[in-house]
């Protein structure tokens, strides 16, 4: 049923701007707008990952990577308890777009003279957020408390960021490694304070519908890394044949991936959000579940990027590592979320990843391009076995964790 919008100077339109329970919970197109910023920053993060790639270039990839998915997550939070047709938090979001743009922006040299605007923008977003939201539900104690809880979590982990951006090496890894430790930790413990408590259980309720989508969509962006990367890299600089073979490992690993994700687990996110006895599980575990698996997603791209430069040639162990990490992250995201959804592990998971490990070293002494290909026929295995277990059967119901 179609729900017309509430007219200027009614009750709601007027009051808190918080979702109305009977109301549409459809993703909106601003939504979808503010999601364009990403397809950037996940970019930028994959390629700068490769460049001089050793692991402090990983850490530091990793960062960014954590912090800018923080954006997007507690963002997509408020797009779920706040209305996002109400003209304030349709400039909030606005806004933080904007920030996200700026600290994407920075990316390229985050870890060098930009650390203040990227770490400075980040903080901005975080409470600059929650003063514009304590105000605006000042008519609703519960939510302005709960509103109040983050500011002051995200005020403390201020200190760490901004330590950081005035700092270099190694300890602007550690400030902002131990920033985000605090950021993610206040999320996972429902931002406790002195005297406020923790956010309520009833504070903590989450739209299956609505949530589910925003995390599909994201995953997304993230295949979208790997394809802007399979189509700009892909040159004829090398043997026509070497570069054609590249391209499509690197095609075919970026359709496993999305095969894996969607199967059974990804297909019914919302239906298993919708019957767990508490949804507010999916609201502390969904975020770092999907970061792993972007994580792997973006690694792998940035293994693209090395394999269709240099196809050929003996393979340094980081390229190895960012070659076949960047699938083993993912399964290992992919099985957290399948223990989300469903109580249960399949073994393809933690087999596939330990698939990867036993052909690492023997890969040591072949071309990149045979790397990419091993990393491609463990994700066969799994998508293999996916369907293998489903195939024939009636369509197996979510069970997520009591």
């Amino acid at each position: 049923m179609h729900l017309a919008a509430p007219e200027p100077g009614s009750p709601r339109a007027s009051g808190p701007p918080v979702r109305d329970p009977e109301g549409p919970r459809r993703v909106t197109l601003l939504e979808l707008f503010f999601d364009l910023v990403y397809v950037v920053a996940l970019a930028l993060i994959s390629r700068g990952m490769v460049d001089q790639l050793d692991w402090h270039r990983a850490a530091e990839a990793l960062i960014m990577l954590a912090a800018v998915w923080w954006t997007w997550a507690i963002t997509t939070l408020v797009t779920d308890l706040y209305d996002p047709e109400r003209t304030e938090i349709k400039l909030l979001i606005s806004a933080v777009m904007f920030g996200a743009l700026l600290m994407t922006t920075a990316i390229p040299e985050a870890f060098n003279n930009r650390g203040l605007v990227f770490a400075g923008t980040y903080v901005a977003i975080h409470l600059g957020r929650g003063l514009f939201l304590m105000p605006a539900v000042r008519r609703e104690p519960q939510t302005q408390r709960r509103a109040a809880r983050i500011f002051i979590w995200f005020s403390v982990s201020a200190i760490p960021w901004l330590i950081g951006a005035f700092v270099s090496g190694d300890a602007r890894i550690a400030c902002w490694a131990s920033a985000l430790a605090i950021d993610y930790l206040g999320f996972r413990l429902a931002y406790p304070v002195p005297g406020l408590g923790v956010v309520p259980e009833k504070q903590r309720n989450v739209t299956a519908e609505h949530l589910s989508e925003r995390y599909q969509q994201f995953f997304i962006i993230a295949l979208g890394d790997a394809i802007l990367t399979i189509g700009t890299m892909f040159s004829m600089e090398h043997n026509e044949a070497e570069n054609i073979g590249a391209f499509a490992v690197a095609f075919l690993t970026t359709l496993l991936l999305w095969r894996i994700y969607v199967h059974k687990s990804g297909e019914l996110l919302p239906t298993a959000i919708q019957a767990a006895e508490s949804p507010s599980k999916f609201l502390f575990s969904a975020p770092y579940t999907h970061l792993l698996m972007i994580s792997g997603v973006v690694t792998t791209a940035a293994g693209f990027h090395l394999v269709l430069h240099e196809p050929t040639g003996r393979i340094p162990p980081a390229w190895l590592a960012v070659i076949l990490g960047g699938p083993a992250l993912f399964l290992a995201g992919r099985a957290s979320f399948e223990y989300e959804v469903f109580s249960r592990v399949s073994w393809s998971r933690p087999g596939g990843v330990l698939a990867l490990l036993t052909i690492a070293p023997g890969l040591l002494y072949l071309p990149p391009v045979f790397a990419s290909l091993g990393g491609l026929l463990v994700l066969v295995g799994v998508a293999y076995a996916d369907f293998r277990r489903s195939h024939g059967k009636p369509p197996e119901a979510p069970s997520p964790p009591h």
